[in-house]
């Protein structure tokens, strides 16, 4: 039986203590954001953070973190309103969007230590595998965050999950109904 604490809430897992933290959240908690990418703590796609450290989830057995704090994608911000989220949205970074939650809590956890990184630091502490290559996006998100979380940039907040595709249509303009002849 372990016990610890998930994004502000006690829980006590009654698992055997060498499961992968990640497979707790995922089928436990039911704490999807949290992705399995590799299993091996290569590609970063399950990194959360533990005590406020992004760590790979899939290599963290739960009887390592009795008593620790974890949090994950759903409470970095519930609104989308934290800085890195607000950066990636406004840098339109996502393709596939696999990558994204463990990209996030690896540069939330990044810009909790330095609030200024450069490119090299950025390379450096950001060792997540994004398969669809936007490195150089990823690079200009965390910068933008970072001037976000300085209060040298402001963004609008990330849109709420769960827009009504009826609304997401209003959004679009209308196509000029003008002839084309």
């Amino acid at each position: 039986m372990t016990r610890f604490t998930v994004n502000g809430q006690p829980v006590h897992y009654r698992m055997d203590p060498s499961t992968p933290l990640l497979w707790a959240l995922r089928d436990a908690s039911n704490m999807t954001g949290t992705k399995y990418g590799c299993g091996a703590g290569l590609c970063g796609a399950c990194t959360v953070h533990i005590d406020g450290q992004a760590v790979r989830s899939c290599s963290v057995p739960i009887g390592s973190i009795e008593g620790s704090f974890v949090t994950t994608i759903e409470a970095l911000s519930r609104d989308r309103s934290h800085p890195v989220q607000q950066a990636w949205v406004a840098e339109n970074l996502p393709q596939c969007g696999y990558c994204q939650p463990g990209m996030i809590m690896a540069a939330a956890a990044l810009l909790e230590s330095n609030a200024s990184p450069s490119d090299a630091e950025i390379d450096a502490a950001i060792t997540n595998i994004c398969r669809c290559g936007t490195y150089p996006r990823i690079r200009r998100a965390i910068g933008r965050a970072a001037r976000i979380m300085k209060g040298e940039e402001t963004v609008a907040a990330a849109p709420p999950p769960g827009i009504d595709p009826a609304d997401a249509a209003r959004a679009v303009p209308a196509l000029d109904s003008r002839s084309t002849e």
